[in-house]
């Protein structure tokens, strides 16, 4: 078996999987349930001044009946620092071998900074995490994205937890920007030994048409929430992807945002992050679903025979660049095999409607009629096999073309000679 034990920035852990600081890492028993399950690592919710939680809290976006969107306006830690720390020291007591993380979150106060470091440090964790990340409630304090949104203040604050921290630091990021490398760029300028992506984005779930209450509310009254799960996992690794092929940046990330099963780890993980966390996937499914996900990527470790999950990370970073270095001359067209359609003609719709016209329907010889691909008019823009409900239907295959690779870098440098 491949082995899946990693290394973030010198913090050891079992495996890739961790949880991430929300909800489900809320007290020790909820941890230690998570790793008697098989997670390798946790980061605690979020410490700091403790606040009072509003009721209701959550709220899901469906599509056919499964959750591919989650709200929440559930703020911090609810519960006393002692508590807190009593909980997390039996936690590392009860389990050395796995990875335990702070979150710690904390107004702009230097001093009160440092020894809410020092504190936690002192029951044994193997790592920090800031939270500059939060995008509601704390925001309004001053705190979470309120920092994270300002390069600055990012600095400026990692380096206060630099001079007394002792283990390694992981800055988090908020996605409610406009350029996140800037935000990664000044917490390794302040010296952080890692940074974690993304934190929730700015988000109403929705509004209630018989009673027009904002999805959730609180007594009649809304507010906006931090939005994750599966529907955020393309901005989440295009982030991790920007991060990882910034040379500014250049410390381990660990990856968040959307994760549900192991091929998510997967593509996080060759896109450059070391680990993962997970949130809204364990609150929808429990902690066993990490069960799937370790056996899963065990699997595809052995079958592709890589040795350790560290070997694939960053394998892709290579591969994400700028629209510009892009072949213009590479070509493929879709394919549509009569053998497997329905005749739904949801691509011949798709293409006439809102695409290139590309797909006639013509007359199969039998009486009947078929759905053919024009091939010298399709621009292979995958609309068509995205569409069709027909798994191996519509294949979109690369031709061969005449003209040598051209970006168009290159085609405008030609143009201008």
């Amino acid at each position: 078996m491949a082995d899946l034990r990693i290394e973030l920035a010198g913090i050891q852990s079992p495996n890739p999987f961790w949880l991430a600081s929300a909800p489900p890492t809320n007290t020790g028993y909820q941890v230690q349930r998570a790793f008697e399950a098989g997670w390798g690592g946790a980061v605690w919710k979020t410490l700091g001044d403790p606040i009072v939680n509003v009721t209701s809290r959550f709220a899901g976006l469906t599509y056919n009946r499964q959750t591919v969107g989650f709200n929440n306006i559930e703020l911090i830690t609810d519960r006393p620092l002692e508590v807190n720390l009593k909980e997390m020291k039996e936690v590392k007591r009860n389990f050395p071998n796995h990875t335990l993380i702070a979150s710690l979150m904390m107004e702009p106060d230097k001093y009160r900074w440092q020894e809410l470091v020092k504190a936690v440090e002192d029951i044994g964790v193997d790592g920090l995490e800031l939270n500059f990340g939060c995008p509601h409630g704390m925001a309004e304090r001053g705190m979470g994205s309120a920092v994270g949104q300002q390069p600055e203040l990012v600095q400026m604050q990692t380096a206060w937890v630099k001079e007394v921290a002792r283990t390694p630091v992981i800055v988090k990021l908020t996605p409610n920007i406009t350029d996140i490398r800037y935000t990664a760029r000044a917490a390794v300028q302040g010296g952080a030994d890692a940074v974690s992506m993304i934190n929730t984005i700015n988000s109403l779930m929705g509004v209630d048409l018989d009673t027009w209450n904002t999805i959730p509310h609180v007594d009649g009254k809304g507010a906006h929430g931090g939005y994750c799960g599966p529907a955020v996992k393309p901005i989440a690794l295009n982030m991790v992807a920007e991060c990882a092929r910034d040379p500014l940046v250049g410390v381990p990330i660990s990856g968040i945002g959307g994760i549900s099963n192991w091929r998510d780890v997967v593509e996080f993980m060759l896109m450059g992050a070391s680990g993962i966390q997970v949130c809204t996937a364990a609150m929808l499914y429990g902690f066993r679903i990490v069960e799937d996900m370790a056996e899963g990527l065990s699997n595809y470790l052995d079958e592709k025979g890589i040795a350790s999950v560290m070997d694939i990370v960053g394998k892709s970073v290579q591969r994400y660049s700028d629209w510009g270095n892009l072949n213009l001359n590479y070509k493929i067209v879709a394919r549509i095999d009569e053998e497997y359609c329905i005749h739904c003609n949801r691509c011949h719709i798709a293409c006439e409607d809102t695409s290139h016209q590309c797909i006639d329907i013509v007359p199969n010889g039998a009486g009947k009629e078929k759905l053919v691909v024009r091939e010298e008019d399709c621009v292979g823009c995958n609309l068509c096999s995205i569409v069709c409900p027909i798994e191996d239907c519509i294949t979109m295959v690369e031709v061969p073309t005449d003209l040598p690779p051209q970006t168009w870098k290159e085609r405008q440098a030609a143009i201008n000679s």
